[in-house]
């Protein structure tokens, strides 16, 4: 996590950010951490939400903590990237980190919410985001109901 994302879970998530059992925290200047070298086979890297300034940060390589480095590896090991912006409006600078990290092999996925499933509580709008995520990294999710071919 950021140095910013304690104060975005604060402020957003009230009861606190609940971790599977098991799950590790790292230190944000540790680079002894696996995922920090490509030598380990690491396969997809999301991050949600993606502020523009980590987002630029990524984009031209400034790698100074575990979260920046991290994603500069996924790049270099061709491995899938995925970034979840939810800033807007977008200025020129903004689309042309997207750009860039797009060329680089990156996954830019806003958060946009979708509507058909007729979403009746926040939860249920952002499980439309976080359903798009994990298809995108290959988890099976049911949280929303897919999209249905039109019927004769």
């Amino acid at each position: 996590m950021s140095n910013y994302a304690h104060a975005v879970i604060s402020e957003e998530l009230p009861e606190g950010l609940k971790l599977p059992a098991g799950a590790k925290l790292h230190g944000l200047k540790s680079m002894n951490v696996p995922f920090a070298s490509g030598s380990n086979p690491f396969d997809v890297m999301v991050v949600i939400p993606c502020s523009m300034g980590t987002m630029g940060r990524i984009a031209h390589g400034y790698s100074e903590d575990v979260l920046l480095r991290s994603a500069d590896v996924m790049l270099k090991e061709r491995k899938k990237l995925i970034l979840v912006p939810r800033e807007t409006p977008l200025n020129l600078v903004h689309i042309k980190n997207f750009e860039l990290l797009t060329l680089a092999g990156a996954v830019i996925l806003p958060a946009n919410p979708s509507f058909y499933t007729r979403p009746k509580t926040v939860e249920q709008v952002v499980d439309t985001v976080v359903a798009r995520v994990l298809d995108h990294m290959g988890v099976p999710q049911d949280l929303v109901q897919r999209w249905q071919d039109e019927k004769d």
